[in-house]
């Protein structure tokens, strides 16, 4: 190896040691001089391991990306929530937890081979422009797409800057060209309506630094309808988290009083607990939480804090069961360390952790027709031997009944597209939910 090459490896070592020293904490110093010699053999054969992959290796590989590997892996060991963030995925991250970002405004997804638009986000510039849902995005800038990574980097990009997109349209022989001039993306967090009157349904579909100001929105406008609000939806299913403070404000919208989470970590600075405080708004109103197995993190700090103050009934199927918390910390080179730094527990004092928030109601998902609102069960004039059909010398259709599975972009869209009161009464578990808050109001009249 020449002498370059040993001072770029030597400068990485040094680096590598900051950031063992820092990931350990200050308390690592202290017991330095008990482990001092342990630690740095370590350290020397770790830059023995180096030297010999660089000098003996069958291929040319950098420092800089062995020593990231390293740090990975040693971050990735300590458990799954655990990680180094490159800049790009730090940079997601925080646009995430953020709530907007400047582009053109799509949900996209991966179908046959071809980066496809789940949906356009509503007053966006591809929504005003006449981009559509199932559209295959082939060029930006001129330039082939393949993945949806290098399409979401193409297509975002500062606010006021002019961008180039190609798409094939099902119907349509030849690609179509929208110039689109890029603008602040909101990522919204909330999408709420009235599936009848009295009776609201709220979607979170993430918890970032907006969802509680859109989710206080979101209920006044329910709230202040002719018709008092009698009971609310709230939608947690395949919500992955967010930010812990998101989950607690969410949670305090509902709660007047009592705990809302505590967590515990080493040291006071990650031993904390948080309290409900009183609204300004009375919420007495009867809440059904929809969750499943994509519930995680931050959803299930909500989820759990209803049911064990006795705010909500959880319908659903039990959710994933992450129970712990991290934190992300800023390295100098732009990624991101994320790192966990404690467990949670809900205020009945259940550690969720590997279980999951269990639903007093367990009852899994399905799609169903609008016809199996309509008395299921009973017999009907159609399934009689021999019955009229609806005119003379027509047929009905055999397979008109027949039930079609939805595509995983249809999937996709109805989580993150617009609402609609048709897309959820095919719901088995919304529908439930409804059902069994109609049923609270009607026995609470029974016995007034």
């Amino acid at each position: 190896m020449n002498l370059k090459k040993i001072q770029h490896v030597k400068l990485w070592m040094v680096m590598v040691v900051a950031v063992i020293f820092w990931t350990i904490g200050a308390g690592f110093f202290g017991d330095l001089a008990a482990k001092s010699d342990e630690t740095y053999e370590g350290l020397k054969i770790f830059a023995d391991v180096i030297q010999l992959i660089e000098k003996e290796y069958v291929d040319d590989v950098e420092s800089k990306e062995l020593i990231q590997n390293a740090i990975q892996g040693m971050v990735q060991s300590l458990d799954p929530h655990s990680s180094l963030l490159p800049p790009e995925a730090f940079e997601d991250l925080q646009i995430d937890t953020k709530g907007k970002f400047t582009g053109i405004g799509i949900h996209i997804t991966m179908k046959d081979g071809f980066v496809t638009v789940i949906s356009p986000i509503e007053d966006t510039p591809a929504f005003k422009a006449g981009i559509k849902a199932q559209d295959r995005i082939v060029k930006v800038d001129g330039k082939a797409v393949k993945d949806l990574r290098q399409a979401v980097n193409m297509m975002r990009g500062p606010k006021g800057t002019k961008v180039s997109v190609s798409i094939m349209r099902p119907g349509e022989k030849k690609a179509i060209d929208f110039e689109l001039i890029r603008d602040v993306i909101p990522v919204v967090s909330v999408k709420a309506l009235n599936l009848k009157p009295g009776y609201g349904y709220i979607r979170l579909s993430q918890f970032s630094g907006t969802t509680a100001k859109e989710l206080g929105e979101a209920l006044s406008k329910i709230e202040s309808n002719t018709v008092p609000l009698k009971g609310l939806i709230l939608d947690l299913r395949n919500n992955g988290g967010g930010l812990l403070n998101a989950s607690i404000k969410v949670s305090d919208l509902f709660l007047e009083e009592g705990k809302i989470l505590s967590i515990k970590g080493r040291g006071k600075k990650n031993t904390k607990e948080y309290m409900a405080t009183p609204n300004s708004t009375n919420r007495n109103y009867p809440m059904v939480v929809l969750i499943n197995g994509g519930t995680a993190s931050a959803s299930e700090i909500v989820a759990g804090a209803l049911q064990d103050q006795n705010r909500a009934l959880i319908l659903g199927t039990t959710s994933f069961g992450k129970g712990s918390v991290q934190t992300v910390e800023t390295l100098r080179d732009g990624s991101g360390l994320k790192l966990t730094i404690a467990r949670y527990y809900t205020p009945s004092g259940r550690s969720i952790q590997a279980k999951g928030i269990e639903p007093d109601i367990v009852l899994k998902h399905k799609r169903i027709d609008i016809s199996e609102l309509q008395e299921e069960g009973l017999l009907k004039e159609k399934d009689l031997l021999n019955h009229l059909e609806a005119e003379p010398g027509k047929k009905e259709d055999p397979q008109s009944d027949t039930k079609k599975p939805k595509s995983e972009t249809q999937e996709m869209d109805f989580r993150v597209g617009p609402l609609s009161l048709e897309q959820l009464q095919t719901d088995n578990q919304v529908m439930r939910a409804l059902e069994i808050l109609n049923s609270y109001d009607i026995f609470k009249s029974l016995n007034s």
